[in-house]
């Protein structure tokens, strides 16, 4: 019986059935048979390609199967990307990002029948997974006018990973305001830019985890930051990401922004359940959803005003155009969206503790042009 033979027949008896059963009668006739080993890898190659041509990104995927299965099938799933890299077509920056990423762990040792269940189990799932809008037409176009503003951005990275790492306050204000400032100058240098020399720059999109617990506080708290910064985010709650559209240097910030205030709001959760279960009151899920969801409102507020402060006349029709075309990207892309209600924050306590770390986390403010 040729290897192709058996890996056929193994995926007719479990990829298109839900039963247990079915699984382990297509793993047993995988595990009885050594040869087809290097088929089924090559088949799971050719798995992850199919996800490609339906939209999906390597760190897409590997955040579903995390979602949905166990370590194993992640650093099965994670092993046959890499594999499948050199045989793919050329990629952008932040797609090779995705993959270099990738955990290098190999597959722990596991018998043959369960390594052959992982893999058929992970096959499942990859071929039922849908079709997402396509970013690789998305992927922002860098001039190389631009590209040089990444030093900046490396910069920004690094005062926001101390401002989150000290336990001063007063440094942290410090750290976290400059790099403020720096994200300020780098999105309106950006605009400048484009206002002043033709180039070929475009709105992109870029997916964001939204990771559980808490995903829709923590989606609207990246809306806030996406629409602080000429963004637009679009959250799919099945999948744990928001795809946040706009311009480069936007996303890049969008990108930095929301991470660093998703670790200060954990910080200032855990602060703040500590001092509840010293005075004697238990607090349960629904205190950090109050807490997170009045902590992404509060924030929201505060961008918003800095916002709409910070622009001189000048600039308006330059950040206006790039609305304009954000916007439009968009619809474009996101034709029927909904708007949904934020649930479980019914915890009083949470709310008020939520809205007041807002209030102390850094967020800075948007420096006005010369």
């Amino acid at each position: 019986m040729s290897t192709a033979s058996t890996v056929d027949r193994a995926f007719r008896a479990a990829l298109y059935a839900e039963s247990d059963t079915a699984l382990d009668t297509g793993a047993s006739l995988l595990a009885a048979d050594p040869a087809a080993d290097g088929e089924l890898a090559r088949r799971g190659r050719e798995f992850v390609a199919s996800t490609w041509q339906r939209g999906w990104q390597p760190a897409d995927v590997v955040r579903i199967v995390r979602r949905e299965l166990e370590d194993a099938h992640v650093r099965l799933v994670s092993a046959l990307i890499r594999a499948q890299s050199p045989d793919d077509r050329p990629r952008g920056p932040r797609w090779r990002a995705q993959v270099e990423e990738l955990t290098e762990e190999p597959p722990a040792g596991a018998d043959r029948f369960t390594h052959a269940t992982t893999a058929l189990e992970l096959y499942r799932l990859l071929l039922r997974l849908p079709s997402l809008e396509p970013l690789d037409e998305h992927e922002p176009a860098r001039t190389p006018a631009a590209r040089p503003e990444s030093r900046m951005l490396a910069r920004i990275r690094a005062l926001l990973a101390k401002a989150e790492a000290t336990g001063f306050p007063e440094e942290a204000e410090a750290l976290t305001a400059k790099a403020q400032e720096l994200t300020a100058r780098h999105s309106i240098d950006e605009a400048l830019l484009a206002a002043g020399t033709p180039t070929a720059d475009t709105p992109g999109a870029w997916r964001i985890g939204v990771e559980p617990p808490y995903e829709q506080a923590k989606a609207v708290l990246l809306d806030a930051v996406a629409a602080a910064n000429h963004c637009r985010a679009v959250w799919n709650e099945p999948f744990g990401f928001s795809t946040v559209v706009g311009f480069a240097a936007d996303l890049e910030v969008v990108e930095l922004l929301y991470t660093s205030l998703l670790v200060q709001a954990t910080h200032a959760m855990t602060k703040a359940e500590a001092a509840q279960r010293a005075g004697g009151r238990r607090r349960t899920k629904t205190f950090r959803q109050s807490f997170l969801a009045a902590y992404a409102h509060r924030i929201g507020t505060r961008l918003g005003k800095a916002a709409e402060i910070q622009v001189t006349d000048d600039l308006l029709p330059v950040l206006a155009s790039r609305e304009v075309a954000v916007t439009t990207e968009t619809d474009r892309m996101f034709p029927r969206t909904t708007t949904s209600r934020l649930r479980g924050v019914t915890d009083a306590a949470g709310w008020s503790e939520g809205a007041e770390a807002a209030d102390r986390a850094q967020v800075g403010a948007r420096p006005r042009l010369p």
